[in-house]
């Protein structure tokens, strides 16, 4: 094995942590060495595993201390304590589940006193590159307003706690409109491209979120409208759900594979 070979190891085996895992063996497969796999369901890590050539399953702390990299592609509930324990260890992080930075920012400074990475993939939205440039100088207003099938909503604790049935839904309805800090609270597997709008722009206090459902529905679209001192900008991203999980962007899947490329590549284009 080459040394110099950026060695990663996946958190979560899920429907992004499967594909990532893929990707490394295949797309990436002159560039990286997939080394390591870690999920809370030892079945599903055994599986996933069983697919792959030459990869073990590790305990948390143990694949953190074996990978060059590590990708967590777990949940919003545990990402800030990943984070926390790749900054102990002095590892490079790459973040899917977003939302579990809001309200834990301080983690990013952190990083930073270290000399850790933190790679944020720009996930199932289009216009990031747009908002950081324009947060060099004064931002007025970002809004996102993401549209799903109800299928992609089913299940967040914003809609169980008010017992909103979006199946029942039968024409397009608003059924959240809020900050980051709410929309992730409440949509923790559905709104992460808010969050990672946030931490890019003013802030998830500042940023605004709607949420659209209607039965009519059949892709996760995304609209960004940002005015500031560069002037106005809008982009609409319509996205195919992944086969595997409908709450999923096919694109985020994609950025993050896009986001290991230009980490192990000497070009980068893009802010």
């Amino acid at each position: 094995m080459n040394s110099k070979r950026l060695k990663i190891g996946i958190i979560g085996c899920g429907t992004i942590g499967r594909e990532i895992a893929r990707a490394c063996q295949d797309k990436l497969y002159d560039k990286v060495d997939l080394v390591a796999l870690c999920d809370i369901d030892e079945k599903k890590a055994a599986i996933l595993m069983g697919l792959l050539k030459k990869v073990s399953v590790l305990k948390l702390d143990e694949l953190i201390k074996k990978a060059g990299l590590v990708v967590e592609a777990a949940s919003a509930n545990i990402c800030a304590d990943i984070v926390r324990r790749c900054i102990k260890g002095k590892k490079d992080c790459m973040v899917m589940s977003v939302g579990g930075l809001i309200g834990n920012e301080k983690l990013l400074k952190a990083a930073g006193a270290k000399g850790v990475k933190i790679y944020i993939p720009s996930g199932a939205i289009c216009g990031l590159d747009g908002l950081k440039a324009a947060a060099i100088g004064k931002i007025d207003a970002v809004t996102l307003t993401t549209r799903k099938p109800p299928k992609g909503l089913a299940g967040a604790p914003y809609l169980t706690a008010r017992g909103i049935d979006v199946f029942s839904v039968n024409e397009e309805t608003v059924i959240f409109e809020g900050n980051v800090t709410e929309a992730v609270k409440g949509f923790p597997q559905n709104i992460n491209v808010s969050a990672v709008l946030s931490l890019a722009g003013i802030g998830a206090g500042k940023t605004r979120v709607k949420i659209v459902t209607s039965p009519d529905y059949t892709a996760n679209i995304h609209e960004l409208e940002i005015t500031g001192e560069c002037g106005r900008i809008k982009t609409s991203t319509d996205n195919v759900p992944s086969h595997a999980n409908p709450k999923t962007s096919r694109l985020a899947i994609m950025s993050a594979i896009a986001t290991l490329e230009s980490i192990v590549s000497a070009v980068r284009i893009g802010t």
